[in-house]
């Protein structure tokens, strides 16, 4: 699967500062200092329907966190996955009478066509779960041999008491697992399980749905965990920097998957932190699929809504808040945009030295996108405010913003 195109990020005079960002596993604020090749995996898409401006809010985040690295003259190792088969893709598939591939395929287009308008760098591998079966299988029947997993009416499970660090992504309690558990996607109430929480790694072939050789696992499909475990590990190995995603995949996502990764290979952690987004709401509860309360980029785009802008609307929240979309957060964007636009469209202007270097603080700082802004405000209204005679200013300014924001003025 392809990813899409990337937008070239402008270099920057000097060098940007490690980034300090919130670990949901430590519960706080960590230095991370990768090697020269830092390396991120961010949870994709089940691709039933177009990108959201939750979507949106969550892969700017890491998109910000790709930008600070590239400032400190490291390369990014990115990987996201996408989960193009799954229970919601062929209940809409099937609710809407089309074939479930053609709508994955699709809508993963759209969402392309998305992250390259809000100039989103790509992930290096872009990795669907259809294409990970054949790295998938031998994980699972390494699990089950070595006792993790059994065997239920043909679906194999994890048992979650065979990782002794089960539960320190999350710090939840039992009775609070058991009910994400079954609110995303789980199903602790079925019988013979070793354990409620015990996820399903293996679904056997149902029918009337898709399924693939499994080996000695039968026909089937794989689970959502194993997924992004089998793609993580084959692209970029244990203990990486950052896993991402929204605060939704706290529990069981990622608490899972850090379980599946570490009894497969004996190592703790799977990553050096854990980064979550905060959630977006539209008229007062969080923006999903389910309640159809979704405020979808494309639409934006389609209605004539700069890109630039809608990304201005994102920066504008800190990464890790639960906000609201509303009309007055895109309008307060669109104008800011403007502002922006204009003050470095003079041919000269105040000396920027100092701003690259808030931006870089602000952005280092568990990445306080408003607080950069901020600095670019005030930059903007002292331009607007005085003659000053610096040619290189505004053009340093433009840069920055592209750069560390990804934001085109």
């Amino acid at each position: 699967m392809h990813a899409w195109p990337a937008s070239e990020v402008p270099a920057l005079p000097g060098k940007g500062r490690d980034l300090q960002i919130h670990d949901t596993a430590t519960q706080g604020t960590i230095t991370l200092a990768p090697g020269p090749v830092a390396r991120i995996y961010v949870c994709g898409i089940t691709p039933y329907d177009a990108t959201h401006i939750g979507h949106a809010a969550t892969y700017n985040a890491f998109d910000l966190v790709q930008r600070v690295w590239l400032d400190t003259k490291r390369q990014v190792h990115y990987v996201q996955n996408v989960t193009d088969v799954d229970d919601p893709l062929l209940e809409r598939a099937l609710r809407d009478g089309q074939d479930w591939t053609e709508l994955a395929e699709r809508e993963t287009a759209l969402f392309r066509e998305d992250m390259t308008a809000l100039r989103m760098l790509p992930p290096q591998h872009y990795i669907g779960a259809v294409e990970a079966i054949p790295g998938i299988v031998p994980l699972v029947e390494r699990l089950r041999d070595a006792g993790a997993a059994y065997d239920l009416d043909g679906d194999i499970y994890f048992s979650v008491e065979s990782d002794a660090n089960f539960g320190a992504v999350s710090h939840l309690d039992a009775e609070a697992m058991r009910l994400l558990s079954a609110e995303r996607g789980g199903d602790p109430e079925r019988p013979g399980k070793k354990n409620p929480l015990d996820p399903m790694l293996w679904m056997a072939a149902r029918p009337g749905e898709p399924s693939w050789d499994g080996g000695s696992l039968g026909r089937g499909r794989p689970g959502w965990h194993i997924e992004c475990v089998a793609i993580a590990l084959d692209h970029l190995g244990m203990g990486f920097d950052i896993q991402g995603g929204g605060s939704d995949l706290v529990f069981p996502h990622h608490e899972m998957g850090a379980s599946h990764a570490q009894v497969l290979t004996g190592e703790f952690p799977m990553a050096k932190a854990y980064v979550h987004a905060g959630m977006v709401a539209l008229h007062g509860e969080k923006m999903s699929k389910s309640k159809g309360n979704l405020v979808f980029v494309s639409a934006l785009r389609r209605a004539g809504v700069d890109p630039a802008a809608i990304r201005l609307a994102l920066l504008s929240h800190h990464y890790r808040a639960d906000w609201e979309w509303t009309d007055e957060v895109l309008e307060q964007a669109v104008a800011r945009l403007g502002r922006w636009r204009a003050a470095v469209s003079r041919p000269d202007g105040l000396p920027a030295d100092a701003l690259v270097e808030e931006v870089r603080e602000a952005l280092a700082n568990d990445l306080d996108a408003p607080a950069a802004l901020a600095a670019v405000d005030r930059w903007v209204d002292a331009q607007n405010a005085s003659d000053g005679d610096d040619e290189s200013a505004p053009g340093l300014v433009s840069r920055t913003v592209d750069a560390l924001l990804g934001v085109a003025l």
